[in-house]
This record gives structure tokens, sequence and C-alpha cells, in this order.
């Protein structure tokens, strides 16, 4: 009997393309709970450990435009294959890595390759089912995604404390290999022959000034705030920053289309989606060495104390959803933001001896305002714009969410290691507190700039 036919193709590769983009979700908040470890078994610094996340969302927010329009032209299944392939060997590599740079440039070659993973899924599964069947396939994508990012703590947490953390990244080449298995025999390539130019200018202008930025953020503290070096590396990166724009403003095809920025709605929503990231990107990386650091949790622990929050973002998006469809998505993002800052609040206050239901509180409520955030931020994008300019908007979105995501973690260990000289917990709340202030900001645009949008 074939199992694999032309009438349940669509679905064997929905379950390919997912196990894929898949493991792309689960590695971010599976490495969050191997900090620790990973910071003992290789005697690495706090610095060291802000570029194994930093290193791959400078990758991802940086190639992922890129890797899209290339995928369109070149092939989408070609792309994917070469995706999967990377990752699997980038996977393999961290996990036996002996060294922290090691680790870390493993971690840059991932970050390559999911922007290749999460760009690529996207559109093969909706080139694979017909259109009445589109949202609902692309659905289950975006719920696998979820769960990624819900069970990431958990499963990272039961490694470390089984075997290593070694095995949050080999884990994934056993799993890479039956999601590439499942891809080969079932997906057919398509293409987008529309989309056949590249901003190569634009593109390498990004690549040369996020990693500067980010750089002289990391950097600045050990080398001197105002030595030659560190001021030659903004110099640099707002020079490429300004190149960045005149070249976006000129391409017939840009990685970001800066004239949308003149629609309100749109700047909000672009906000949203990029303090969102700015928040969960430093918060994520910070509470598991709080966790470990201060309170002695074990790698399982810690994995069990982190799934409250993620466990929200999976069971509350459904929800966020309807109510982005009855009452627009002005509602949930400034309620998403009302509990991001309260969660940041109570995280100002944690101590040594914090009570378990205190901690759990202000996890809990990071989990409930990153769900009220993330979908209705980019229903927002959508909605400012004409529909025909949802790629673009969805684009320009994505790559400032993941800038957002980059500049918050490198601004927010400055603001924590400038503290943490009197110990690690007033650098911790020191953090906290530039998150309250960072979700204020976004809560008072929010409500300024999206009048319109709740009632469009």
């Amino acid at each position: 009997m074939n199992i694999l036919t032309e009438a349940n193709r669509k679905w064997w590769i929905l379950v390919g393309v997912s196990i894929a983009s898949f493991l792309g979700c689960i590695d971010f908040t599976i490495v969050n709970t191997a900090l620790p470890a990973i910071q003992t078994g290789l005697s690495a610094s706090v610095t060291q450990l802000q570029w194994i996340i930093n290193i791959f969302i400078l990758a991802l927010s940086t190639f992922m435009v890129i890797m899209g329009r290339l995928a369109d032209i070149y092939g989408r299944r070609l792309l994917l294959y070469i995706g999967m392939t990377v990752f699997g060997v980038a996977s393999l590599g961290a996990g036996l890595a002996t060294s922290i740079d090691g680790l870390i440039f493993f971690r840059l070659i991932q970050g390559i390759s999911c922007a290749i993973l999460y760009t690529a899924s996207g559109a093969i599964v909706s080139n694979a089912f017909p259109v009445e069947e589109r949202g609902k396939a692309i659905g289950t994508l975006f719920g696998v995604n979820g769960i990624g990012l819900a069970i990431g703590p958990v499963i990272g947490g039961i490694l470390v404390s089984a075997l290593s953390w070694r095995w949050i990244f080999l884990v994934n080449v056993p799993a890479i290999l039956i999601s590439l298995t499942i891809c080969f025999i079932s997906v057919h390539e398509s293409r987008n022959l529309e989309s056949s130019k590249i901003d190569w200018f634009g593109f390498v202008a990004l690549l040369i000034a996020l990693p500067c930025l980010i750089l002289g953020l990391t950097q600045g503290a050990a080398w001197g705030w105002s030595s030659v070096t560190t001021l030659s590396i903004f110099a640099v990166a707002i020079l490429m920053f300004i190149t960045f724009y005149f070249i976006e403003m000129k391409v017939d095809v840009p990685i970001i289309q800066f004239h949308l920025f003149i629609n309100r709605m749109f700047i909000t929503s672009i906000v949203a989606t990029f303090a969102l990231a700015l928040f969960y990107c430093l918060a994520f990386f910070l509470m598991p060495l709080y966790l470990h650091n201060i309170r002695n949790e074990t790698g399982y622990m810690i994995g069990l104390m982190l799934l409250p929050t993620t466990a929200m973002v999976a069971l509350l998006s459904p929800i966020v959803g309807r109510v982005v469809d009855k009452f627009g998505a002005k509602l949930p993002l400034v309620i998403g933001f009302i509990f991001f800052t309260l969660s940041a609040f109570l995280q100002t206050q944690f101590a040594e001896n914090s009570s378990l239901f205190y901690i759990l509180l202000a996890f809990i409520f990071m989990g409930i305002g990153w769900a009220c955030i993330l979908g209705p931020s980019t229903v927002a994008a959508l909605s400012s714009l004409p529909e025909s300019m949802g790629a673009v908007a969805m684009g320009s979105s994505w790559t400032l969410h993941n800038i957002g995501g980059a500049v918050g973690l490198g601004v927010g260990v400055v603001v924590y290691r400038i503290y943490a000289q009197q110990s690690f917990i007033h650098g911790y709340q020191a953090a906290m507190w530039l998150l309250v202030i960072s979700s204020l900001l976004a809560l008072a645009i929010i409500g300024f700039g999206m009048r319109k949008l709740a009632s469009s």
C-alpha cells in the first residue's frame, strides 16, 4: 500500500515542513534554559552567553528577507533542503563544540539556516493547499511553532538534567533527518517568478550596520565607551544605517519600505512588534540566570518554572485571535503591554528569598502579555495597508521585530552589567526597570496612535 498519494501529499508536506519549522522555534527557547549549564561547562562569561542568543537573532533578522527572496527565485524546495541540511550540520557542531567561541559560530550558522526554514516553510505549505484550506494549514503550522516555543524550556530542562546541555542541539540531528526524508518524497518545487529582484546593496548595508551596533553595545563596557574602538564601531553602524535608508528609498524591491512609515497605524504596529521582541529576548535571557544563580534551581526546575510563560502564549493565542476578529487589534495590544509592564515591575522586586508564587505570577503575566501582542501586532500591520501590500507589511514587520530583539538584548545586558557590579540581583532589577519603561512607552504610543485601528 502506497502511504503517499496525490490526495494526501499536502498533509505529508505539512508534517515534514512543520517538523523543520518546529525545530527552528524550539531552538530559541530551549537554549535559554541551558544557559547556566553552558556557562559552567564552557567557562563562559555573561557577555559570551549573550552572544549565544544575540548571534542567532542577528543572523535571523539580517538574512530572513534575503532568504525568502532567494527561495522565490531559485526554488523554495531547493532552499528548504539547503536550510535543513545546514541546520542539521550546525546543530551537530554546536552539540560537539569544545569552546564557547565554537558554539557561538555554530549558533550563527543555525540562525542563517533558520532564516530559510522560517521563510520557505510558510510559502511551501501555502502552495501545497488549495485556497479554501490554506488558512487552516497555515494556522496549523503556526500552532506547531507556538507549541515549540512553549515546550522548549521544559524539554531543555529535561535534557540538561538527564543528559547534558549538548543534547539540546544534538537532538535536532535525527529530527531534521526525519523532516528532510518526508519533504524529499512529498514536496514539489515552487517559485514566485514575479519576485525576481534582490536588494543586494541594502542587504550588505544591513549586514554591516546591525552587527556593528550590537558589537558596540556588547563590548563597549570592556573597550571603554569613549574609546576609539567603540566610537568607531558606532560610527560605522550609524553610517551604514543611513546608507541603508537611502538605498531602500531608491531600489525597486527594498528590504524595508520606509515610505510605509507615514502611515500612523503601521508605525504603531511596528512599535508593538519591536517592543515585544525587545521584552521577551531580554527577559528570557535573564530569567534562567536568576533561577540558577540566585535560587540555585536545576535545569529541570528552570524549564518547569519558565513553562507558564510560553504555555500562556500557546493557550491564549487562539482566544486572542477571536478577540481581534471581533474588536480589532488595539484592545489586545493595550492589554498585552499592561501585562508586560506588570510582569517587569514584579520582576524589579525579585530578591534572593522571593516566593515561588510571586515569581510564577510575574512569569504568567509575561506570557499573557506575549500572547496579547504577538498575533495582534501582525494583524495591525496587515490592517494598516491594502491587501496587495500584505507581503511587504509582513517582511518589514518581522525584520524590525528581529532587530528589536537584538537591540533589546544588547542594551539590556549593558544596563544589567553596569548594576551587576554591585550584585547579580541589582543588575537583574535594573534590566527589568528598563523593560517597565519600554513597555510604558509602547503602551503610550499605541494608545495615541491606533485610535483609527479599533474601528477598521
